[in-house]
């Protein structure tokens, strides 16, 4: 077995947002060692370091993690790129029902790494509650044996940070595929209020909207789900921007009919492509855990911009050894900010600003968002 020593440890570090508890060089070194295991093992990547430039040679040294040639998230789309280590690994894909898909392997080390990360942040907003049971609601798709969707994975996770009563699925099997059931979705919050239990939301934020809408337009009486209730959503809305919500109307709304303050709800940025959590602080900002870093690139050349130039979301973190994807480049526009918020946290934070470029792109999100209008 191959051993990742520094990248490993990186990993494992228990306080996701404090700098100071970075071993010095510990980054540097990890992410030495993946792109060399990378550059010896990995068909394909020395040629791509030395057509950007670099060599292997220059990784042991290299400092400006923004000089590694990131690959484009959607080039996961067209080929996987794999290592030796992701023979029989677990396989994941993006896309909800149909267009294309991502695929990527993540072997047994970069799974329990990605993992690892999660449940340190959350452990650090004090959401792993093992003594406190709670039912679930999973804007995601009910499990079966072929369901591969990276989404589906990370919402099954996320159950295990406290005991489930009982789960309810938003989309539910038929047989053939998966149907949004927005009235099972009404009649589950109504049933958890009644029960008295916290309620943990995960998933799509166009669903969730979705059932708010329709508890309004119905005119049904707004709820009050009990203390150490949790939104946590992730996955983005459909391509057109006119469907979206901002996220403070979209917490606004949970808070009205639903009874769950808006600091007890958050989103998170995250992709198949590059499994490192991002999540909102108490004040709905994507801080960077110290696990990674973040680059906004520009478009054109992908030079990397300062602080608060838009750009293309890049990311670079040691934390996977089962492809190459330790430097991505995402087709999401955002702003990188530096450690100024007033949560406290000392890392940098980013906002998005939405997909770029004029072709429809295929995701998750846009999937469901067909499914809301089946139903």
């Amino acid at each position: 077995m191959i051993h990742f020593p520094h990248a490993d440890a990186l990993c494992a570090l228990p306080h996701p947002y404090a700098l100071d508890s970075v071993p010095t060089g510990l980054f540097d070194k990890a992410m030495a060692e993946i792109s060399l295991f990378h550059s010896h093992h990995t068909p394909g990547y020395e040629h791509w370091l030395n057509a950007n430039g670099l060599t292997v040679d220059d990784l042991e040294h290299l400092t400006d993690w923004s000089r590694l040639p990131p690959i484009y998230a959607s080039y996961f789309k067209q080929r996987m790129l794999l290592s030796p280590t992701a023979e029989d690994a677990l396989e994941l894909t993006s896309s909800g029902t149909s267009g294309q898909k991502s695929r990527m392997r993540y072997d047994e080390r970069s799974m329990a790494a990605a993992q690892g990360m999660v449940a340190n942040i959350f452990e650090h907003y004090g959401w792993s509650t093992p003594d406190a049971p709670c039912n679930y609601l999973l804007f995601s798709h009910e499990p079966e044996a072929a369901n591969r969707l990276g989404t589906a994975y990370t919402d099954q996770f996320l159950c295990r940070f406290a005991p489930t009563n009982r789960v309810a699925y938003a989309l539910r099997r038929t047989g053939k595929s998966h149907e949004f059931d927005v009235f099972g979705v009404i009649r589950a919050l109504q049933s958890f209020a009644e029960e008295g239990l916290p309620v943990r939301i995960f998933g799509f934020p166009a669903l969730l909207w979705h059932v708010l809408e329709r508890m309004r337009e119905t005119g049904m009486q707004d709820l009050r789900l009990a203390p150490g209730s949790l939104v946590f959503l992730g996955g983005g809305w459909k391509k057109q921007a006119a469907e979206e919500m901002p996220r403070q109307q979209v917490y606004a709304r949970i808070t009205r009919q639903l009874g769950i303050e808006p600091r007890r709800c958050r989103d998170g940025y995250g992709a198949v492509e590059h499994a490192v959590p991002y999540i909102e602080c108490a004040h709905h900002r994507f801080h960077v855990p110290v696990y990674s870093k973040v680059f906004v690139r520009h478009p054109s050349d992908f030079s990397v911009q300062p602080f608060g130039e838009p750009g293309l979301l890049s990311f670079v973190s040691p934390y996977i050894s089962s492809s190459p994807a330790h430097a991505v480049v995402m087709s999401d526009l955002a702003t990188l900010h530096p450690a100024n918020c007033e949560c406290g946290l000392e890392t940098q934070w980013f906002e998005l600003h939405g997909r770029a470029g004029t072709r429809a792109s295929r995701s998750c999100a846009m999937a469901a968002a067909e499914m809301i209008k089946e139903n």
